[in-house]
Parts: structure tokens; C-alpha cells; sequence
């Protein structure tokens, strides 16, 4: 089959860590599949734009991938220059696609609802499936950030465009696990129908990540002790991270000199963090500085115990397709969570722990728990998450991928 990917941000994963697209189209080639990617030139959360000159598109070869670049504006922040970007690309897949074969199938990812829109109006333009991949819930999301109240105008016109979305969409695939719920609850299950709605959560790349992780060595001092209980943490260090409640937890620990959090990563509030630490003298919290990717699978295989924080909200409720959760599970240790959800994957698998959000002292806890663990309890925990992650392996996601793409073609599978 011909497979057209549009997702504005999937530049290939070197420049912006997107992979999940950049996998798919690997192992569908592999499985003998024709894969193009369509993604904004500009590069999210970048000044670098990957069409320079004054033409509207650029199609390139990528480890073996065909992306095709549709010029689309920088910006900074989300202001007016972003929701411009937005319209360039979404305009530019309109009137530059035409080059290209005609596709079998294309499946539009809601990185915003303009590229779901594109997709469905060209695959009746070329008499194809359209899927649609639902990685953020708009408007509700926005609506949970603040950036739009619940009863403004604007925001019943996004949750009218949404249901026409899903209407539409020969299948709808969520990345979260309660995508079906969350079409029910919003009392559109009587005009979308259950049957064509999937969930593929986001996942790691197993192979990839067991080769860096014995080839891309992270010599590092704090790391390669032997007499503390390292807990690690790799990320964005911004409002969203909720990276307080690490350093609250941390000070109720401060007293135990053998327990150390090692924090990988960076951000805007990185500096005040740090200033945070000094005043309280929190002194068992490492800032160790943003790492190249490659590295996280050595650093984590380091670790003792693995920390995710994060903002609850009626988007989490329907579950987490973050990254680092499969960076953590393949790591074969534990991971403490403070993120609430209804669909909570290290609860399902026993291999991590929720806890309430915004409490400290449950981290501090749960932590401690870890820590005093007896050895059988606690290598059962990082068992279950060796063999948990293996369901999320992008070899084993994509074969889901491609019944889905497939379906109703006739083709075999």
C-alpha cells in the first residue's frame, strides 16, 4: 500500500523528539508498504526551519525514509505566528500533495484538528481511508491549560469540528487508552460508531533502545556509585512537569544520604529549581544538565527507581502516552507516577506505583517503599516491567498500525 503519514511536528527524531511517526514508517516499510511523511518545515520548539529558500515544499530521504517538507513559517511561543504555522502547512497539503502518488490510505495525527480536517477532504479527493490519530484532545486540552474557557464561543465551534472529525474518519486511533470513553462521555457514541475507534499508545523502540543502551555509554559519577539508591528523573523541566513535588519529596528524604535523585534534563524553570534547592538546602537532588537521547537507555540502566511528574486533569483521566514511560519500563526498573488517571498502565502491569498528585509526602513515601523493599519484591517490579514493555515495542505497535491501515482494502496482512 501507499501510506501517507501527516503529522505537522515529525521532522526525523534527530532534530525534535518525535519518534513515533519515524518508526511507524520504518516497519511498515519493512512489512513491504510504500511510507511518505508530511511534516511543517519549521522544526517545533526550534528556530531552524528545513526550507530556507522560496520554495513551498522539499522532499528528501531520510534513513531510508521519504519525508516531504511543506514550508510553514517560524514561531516562538503561541501566539498568532503558531496558529499562522498552522495554516501553512494545513494549506500547503492541500495545494502541494498533488505531486505525489496517490495514496491508499492516509492517516492525519491531531497534533492540532487542521491536519485531521486535511486528511479527510483529501481522501475523498483521492477515494481513500482516511485514519486519523488522535494525539491531544483539542479543545479540551486547551480548555485544561487555561488558554480557553469552557463557554466561549470558540470553544463550542473546536468540540463541533472535533465530533465532525470523528464522524467522518474511516477509524479514529487514540494514543491514550480511553479514547472510547472519552467519546462516550462526551455523548457522541450515538453518531460515531465504537467499532472504529483503536488505541495504539506511544511506545519505545526495543531494538534501538538495548543496542545505545549498551553502546552509548553515560560514564557519570553519581551514576556509577554503588552505595546509593539512585532516583532518576529525564525530561522537560517546565510548569507541566510539576518537577516541585520531586524536590518537596527529596527534602523529606534529605536525612537519608544513601538515597539521591539524579534529574536529567532541562528547561525555563531549571535555574529556579536549583535556587529552590539552595535555599532549602535540599542537598540529596542532583541537577545533571540536559543529555543527548541516545544516552537516557545507559543512564536509566544506572538507576534504582524511576520518577514521573506531570499536571492531573480531565486529559489524563483518559490515560498517558508519554514517552518516558516507556523509556522507563524498558529500563527494567520501577517508576513512581504522580499523574492521575482512569487507565493506568504501571498500576495494570505492577510495575510501577501511582500516587495522589500534588502530594510530596506520597512520593516521599512511595520512595522510601522502594527503598526498603526486600530484594525478591522489588526485582518482581523490575521484571514485570521488562516484560510489560514488550506489548509497547514499535515492531509489535506497528503490526496493530498496519491492521488498521489495511482494513477493508483487501489486501492481506
Amino acid at each position: 500500500m501507499n501510506i501517507w503519514l501527516c503529522n505537522h511536528y515529525a521532522v526525523p527524531p534527530s532534530l525534535y523528539p518525535l519518534a513515533r511517526p519515524y518508526h511507524f514508517a520504518r516497519y511498515l516499510q519493512k512489512k513491504g508498504h510504500k511510507v511518505t511523511i508530511f511534516a511543517a518545515s519549521s522544526v517545533h520548539l526550534s528556530d531552524e526551519n528545513l526550507i530556507t529558500d522560496k520554495r513551498p515544499v522539499s522532499a528528501r530521504k531520510i534513513d531510508g525514509i521519504r519525508y516531504v517538507f511543506l514550508k510553514a513559517r517560524n514561531y516562538e511561543g503561541n501566539g498568532i505566528r503558531r496558529i499562522l504555522n498552522f495554516f501553512d502547512y494545513t494549506f500547503r497539503l492541500f495545494t502541494q500533495t498533488g505531486r505525489f502518488n496517490r495514496p491508499d490510505v492516509i492517516m492525519a495525527t491531531s497534533v492540532h484538528p487542521l491536519t485531521c480536517v486535511a486528511g479527510i477532504l483529501l481522501a475523498k479527493k483521492y477515494r481513500c481511508r482516511c485514519v486519523v490519530e488522535i494525539a491531544d484532545l483539542w479543545p479540551l486540552t486547551l480548555v485544561e491549560y487555561g488558554a480557553i474557557k469552557e463557554r466561549q464561543l470558540i470553544t463550542k465551534l473546536l468540540y463541533g469540528l472535533e465530533h465532525w472529525i470523528y464522524q467522518k474518519a474511516d477509524a479514529v486511533l487514540f494514543t491514550m487508552y480511553g479514547g472510547k470513553q472519552y467519546i462516550v462521555d462526551q455523548g457522541w457514541d450515538g453518531d460515531v460508531s465504537l467499532d472504529k475507534i483503536f488505541y495504539i499508545n506511544n511506545g519505545v523502540d526495543l531494538s534501538a533502545y538495548r543496542r545505545q543502551e549498551q553502546e552509548e555509554q553515560y560514564p557519570d559519577a553519581d551514576l556509577d556509585r554503588t552505595d546509593t539508591f539512585k532516583v532518576l528523573y529525564t525530561g522537560s523541566m517546565g510548569k507541566a512537569n510539576a518537577m516541585y513535588d520531586i524536590l518537596d519529596a527529596a527534602d523529606r528524604l534529605k536525612d537519608r544520604e544513601d538515597i539521591q535523585f539524579l534529574l536529567f534534563g532541562g528547561g525555563y524553570l531549571e535555574e529556579e529549581l536549583k535556587e529552590y534547592c539552595r535555599k532549602k538546602q535540599i542537598t540529596n537532588v542532583v541537577f545533571k544538565g540536559k543529555v543527548d537521547k541516545k544516552y537516557i537507555p545507559n543512564i536509566l540502566s544506572k538507576g534504582d527507581l524511576n520518577i514521573m511528574t506531570g499536571i492531573s486533569d480531565r486529559v489524563t483521566d483518559y490515560g498517558l502516552s508519554m514517552n518516558k514511560m516507556f523509556d522507563y519500563m524498558a529500563s527494567g526498573r520501577p517508576t513512581v507516577s504522580n499523574i492521575r488517571t482512569n487507565f493506568d498502565i504501571l498500576e495494570e502491569n505492577r510495575c510501577g506505583v501511582s500516587i495522589k498528585a500534588g502530594s510530596p509526602q506520597e512520593m516521599a513515601d512511595a520512595v522510601y517503599g522502594f527503598y526498603e523493599m526486600d530484594r525478591e519484591q522489588y526485582e518482581g517490579y523490575c521484571s514485570r516491567a521488562s516484560e510489560a514493555v514488550r506489548q509497547y515495542d514499535f515492531k509489535n505497535l506497528t503490526d496493530e498500525l498496519e491492521r488498521i491501515l489495511c482494513a477493508d482494502s483487501g489486501i492481506e496482512r
